[in-house]
């Protein structure tokens, strides 16, 4: 084989192991910034296929609880509730790392480091991350897009079976949540029949 093919090939393969290290540390660093301990909340817009909506996300550790106009989300780190408005109804599930990921854009924090490669370019002063299932996982893959100096997600664009959905996020704050808020309170919705799922 010529030398020259030879140097090539192992310079191809030592960029994309600096290249991929490089996405790594981002994802780390970007995992740190999300996983306060307190909690951390923000605001959202959803945009995907037949879905277009915005509202608010508070999310502590594992545990979430999401607000839009016509469904509110509690997961508490096993159990999530979902409160349909327009039927009055609460399911009750234990959902996969999929379903917990279509609903909180931050979960890709506890998923990237399993089963996933990364690569990365830089674009507009942000890191923009792509991450891609190496087996049949529910999410094929997705693009993180991080804010350089923050390593704070802007925007996560995953892909489904049906194509892709952008989440876009802003007003990332840190917050003190307590415990409770990550759990649903029949009092707060006392006509509302639960339907157990799981």
């Amino acid at each position: 084989m010529n030398p020259r093919y030879i140097l090539s090939f192992v310079l191809y393969f030592a960029f994309s192991f600096v290249h991929a290290q490089s996405a790594k540390e981002v994802l780390d660093k970007t995992a740190a910034a999300v996983s306060n301990k307190s909690g951390v909340t923000c605001s959202f817009t959803l945009k995907g296929g037949q879905m277009n909506d915005s509202g608010t996300i508070n999310i502590k550790g594992r545990k979430f609880q999401v607000t839009v106009p016509d469904v509110m989300v509690w997961f508490d780190g096993k159990t999530q509730w979902t409160y349909v408005k327009k039927n009055d109804e609460v399911n009750v599930a234990n959902p996969t790392e999929a379903e917990i990921q279509n609903i909180n854009p931050y979960n890709f924090i506890y998923m990237y480091k399993d089963g996933y490669t990364y690569t990365m370019k830089k674009k507009n002063g942000s890191f923009e991350v792509h991450l891609k299932a190496k087996g049949n996982k529910g999410l094929r893959e997705m693009y993180v897009t991080i804010n350089s100096k923050t390593y704070i997600p802007s925007q996560i664009r995953i892909h489904h079976k049906k194509g892709w959905n952008t989440i876009d996020i802003r007003d990332f704050k840190k917050a003190n949540l307590s415990d409770a808020i990550f759990r649903f309170n029949s009092k707060d919705f006392p006509t509302a029949e639960v339907i157990d799922l799981r």
